[in-house]
């Protein structure tokens, strides 16, 4: 049998779901595993958003439409827009898609050569790496510092520009870190990338997701330019409305850009079913009390996950401002991330992400997610702190009936 082609050899995947596969097979066995490794709120999607996809469904609304989304949709699209970004794209700059991660490959994919560079921040979002990499083209990092909030800094982008740079990416919030950008740093980037005439790829999938003891707000890029000339927005439904299984994004770029990534949608999966386009509608135009409700519940997690982290020797963790991670020095506990990762999945039954998964600079560091229950992350932080106190004493967990007695694993 021949060999895969060069690009299959150079897929990574996102590997955050191998943890979670991990983490499931313990559970076939038997064990308590609590789940801190993917990014998958524990709401459920808001009754309303529930009942339009039904409503479609029964009235048969699943055939074919438009390509690049509902007409509907992408109005009700452009005046959200309009209100949260204060700017009002066109019809024909938005395209709907299947979550937010194939408009990351969209636009890599319609807009970067093989051989060509895209800039991201080290640690981010494991997608961007796989994708650049898949298409031939190099992902240059930018390191992203603890002593600066995990912040991206725009005098270290223009120092990674060079004449092969075509694309700059930026995600605030951010994910691994929960770090959120200030106005001035996404303006000065903005204004790095009109200066060397490159594309801006501003993934705003938590943009509803900063928290009101944060002292920045939101900001977008795409208010320089309206997204007509070099800014294209990511957006997903998937963190904020509690939609990740119904895998639903619209995008929003130039229009004679999104035309041809509308033209890669259609090669490649025809159009978004128009029962889940209908279920976003009523997202956006629904009361948005249940998300309000959600985004302050998830506050208060962060805050009871940051307390617990801190008090646990070995370990300091910052308060992000947006998104819901955390992402917590773990140097001090004298093990790597994967070490770390692998100490608290098998023996203290807690499953958590390898910061350096994320990239070199995310190694001393792991990932956590708080979009848990309030029960399970105090029950999983005191798991941690007792794994570790163990591991320093060298003290093998007591057994019973073939599993450690502390944490009913």
């Amino acid at each position: 049998m021949k060999n895969l082609s060069v690009a299959a050899s150079r897929l990574e995947g996102q590997k955050m779901f191998q943890v979670l596969a991990k983490a499931q097979e313990l559970e076939r066995q038997g064990k308590n595993i609590i789940h801190f490794e993917i990014g998958d709120p524990d709401f459920d999607t808001p009754a309303n958003i529930v009942d339009a996809a039904c409503t479609a469904l029964k009235q048969g609304d699943t055939h074919y439409v438009n390509s690049s989304g509902l007409s509907e949709f992408k109005i009700v699209s452009a005046d959200v827009t309009q209100r949260s970004r204060g700017f009002k794209p066109d019809p024909e700059q938005i395209l709907v898609t299947a979550g937010g991660n194939v408009q990351i490959y969209y636009a890599v994919s319609c807009l970067v050569n093989p051989g060509e560079e895209v800039i991201i921040s080290d640690p981010g979002f494991v997608s961007y790496n796989s994708i650049i990499n898949f298409v031939g083209a190099k992902a240059v990092k930018v390191a992203l510092r603890e002593e600066n909030q995990f912040r991206l800094n725009p005098d270290e982008v223009k120092k990674a520009i060079t004449g092969k740079t075509r694309m700059i990416i930026i995600n605030s919030p951010h994910n691994p870190t929960g770090s959120v950008m200030t106005e001035d740093e996404i303006k000065r980037i903005y204004d790095i990338a009109q200066e060397h005439d490159v594309y801006l790829v501003s993934d705003e999938v938590y943009a509803r997701m900063i928290y009101k003891d944060s002292d920045v707000k939101f900001s977008s890029p795409s208010q320089y330019d309206a997204c007509k000339k070099r800014t294209i927005v990511i957006h997903a439904f998937s963190k904020s409305y509690a939609m990740t299984g119904w895998r639903l994004g619209a995008m929003t770029g130039p229009a004679e850009i999104i035309s041809k990534m509308a033209l890669l949608l259609e090669t490649t999966s025809s159009c978004v079913s128009p029962f889940i386009q209908r279920a976003g509608i009523a997202a956006l135009t629904g009361s948005q009390e249940p998300i309000n409700a959600m985004i302050q519940e998830l506050r208060s997690r962060r805050d009871i996950m940051v307390e617990a982290l801190n008090k646990i020797p070995g370990i300091q963790c910052l308060k992000p401002q947006g998104a819901f991670y955390v992402f917590p020095n773990i140097r001090n506990t004298g093990m790597t991330s994967e070490e770390f990762s692998d100490m608290m999945l098998q023996q203290a039954g807690v499953a958590v992400c390898p910061g350096n998964y994320f990239g070199e600079h995310g190694e001393g560091h792991v990932r956590l997610c708080y979009a848990n229950s309030a029960k399970n992350i105090k029950q999983g932080l005191e798991r941690i702190e007792q794994c570790l106190t163990m591991q320093k004493k060298k003290v093998s967990p007591a057994f019973t009936d073939g599993r450690p007695s502390l944490w009913n694993f």
